[in-house]
């Protein structure tokens, strides 16, 4: 019994001291379980495709880690990364929320997504040109009125899914007030685009010009 006690003693304290730290380890840092919002990431989107529903921008998930992972300091960076890679053609794609594509601090797991899926749109990208409508705020005074007005560009250049833009017809100006105009004027406007899915090519800003004049008695 003695021998067995004695024989490589080295080897068994270590064992046995390693297993203390282990159980410290453990009980400083037990598991706990929580739930975060974490940001959806998107990548690898084809550059001939548009995604034409609102995009997810984050989901809610429920993680289980030791208590010093779950530090609001540890989890700032956790995010779900949805690669877009294998999407080749227009229609719809379900993406599943999962450890995978959930970016973690270590040795945490994730329990479960909500949602547990994203579903997205896809369409062709279009690009068309649209007419600015100039659009005026206070008309100028009573006894003038508008003899020309010019706008730079008269077209912009809009980019979107396909279905979206070919509902674009004209794009508006911000309101210009002509109610102290009796001669020319300048205005740097801005244009505007009553859909979010629709973007401008360029610079969205209009420079227009007009020329007032007296009525006629």
């Amino acid at each position: 019994m003695t021998r067995l006690i004695t024989e490589n003693w080295g080897w068994k304290l270590t064992s046995l001291a390693l297993a203390y730290l282990l159980w410290l380890a453990v009980a400083n840092n037990p598991v706990y379980m929580t739930t975060i919002s974490a940001p959806v990431q998107y990548r690898n989107i084809p550059s001939y495709l548009e995604m034409s529903t609102d995009v997810v921008d984050g989901v809610r998930l429920e993680v289980r880690g030791p208590s010093n992972r779950l530090t609001s300091g540890q989890m700032n960076d956790a995010a779900v990364i949805l690669d877009l890679a294998r999407v080749s053609r227009p229609g719809e794609q379900t993406f599943p929320v999962e450890q995978s594509n959930a970016v973690l601090p270590p040795d945490v797991t994730l329990l479960r997504a909500m949602p547990a899926q994203v579903r997205l749109i896809f369409e062709r990208r279009l690009t068309r040109e649209v007419p600015v409508h100039l659009r005026i705020g206070k008309r100028p005074p009573e006894q003038y009125e508008i003899e020309k007005q010019e706008l730079d560009p008269p077209v912009m250049r809009v980019v979107g899914p396909e279905s979206r833009v070919q509902e674009i017809h004209t794009v508006d100006t911000d309101p210009v007030d002509l109610g102290s105009v009796v001669s020319e004027a300048e205005f740097q406007v801005y244009s505007y685009l009553p859909d979010a899915q629709v973007r401008f090519e360029r610079n969205q800003r209009i420079l227009v010009r007009i020329s007032v004049r007296r009525k006629p008695t």
